[in-house]
């Protein structure tokens, strides 16, 4: 595949995470022995497994959006730039509603082999996430 050819696949399956298609892009896109290397998710590796945190995902923030700010490939990488943005409305790794909104920035790289995206590294600001919830004190809270 070509370089263009691997953006268009990582941007497929933004595209269709942004429609409330993940489940079904997932299946196009990711390898069946696909492995995340997540400090956020831990040990990741699989459809089954990717598709358990897609909809956790999907629950607690129903609305959900990616957009991409940058998208950039080399050899059998695909490196995106991203903002996420979303209220949570449901339950979050056991921290239920809070029916507040974020805002979160993160780095992706995708490995793309034989078509598919087989190997994924994700680096976001989940801190961030849990200070917009109110879960964790913003830096500097409580300081005289």
């Amino acid at each position: 595949m070509s370089l263009e050819d691997n953006k268009a696949l990582v941007r497929r399956w933004i595209e269709g995470w942004n429609r409330g298609k993940e489940l079904e892009v997932t299946d196009e896109v990711y390898d069946a022995n696909y492995i995340l290397h997540d400090p956020g998710n831990p040990g990741l590796a699989g459809l089954r497994e990717l598709k358990g945190a897609l909809i956790m995902y999907r629950t607690a923030f129903p609305d959900f959006h990616i957009t991409i700010e940058e998208l950039i490939a080399e050899g059998d990488k695909v490196i995106v730039r991203y903002t996420d943005r979303g209220t949570h409305k449901g339950d979050f790794m056991g921290i239920p509603p809070t029916g507040k909104r974020f805002t979160a920035t993160g780095i992706g790289i995708n490995r793309i082999s034989g078509g598919k995206i087989v190997e994924g590294w994700a680096n976001w600001d989940m801190l961030g996430l849990m200070q917009q919830l109110g879960i964790l004190p913003q830096i500097g809270e409580g300081r005289k």
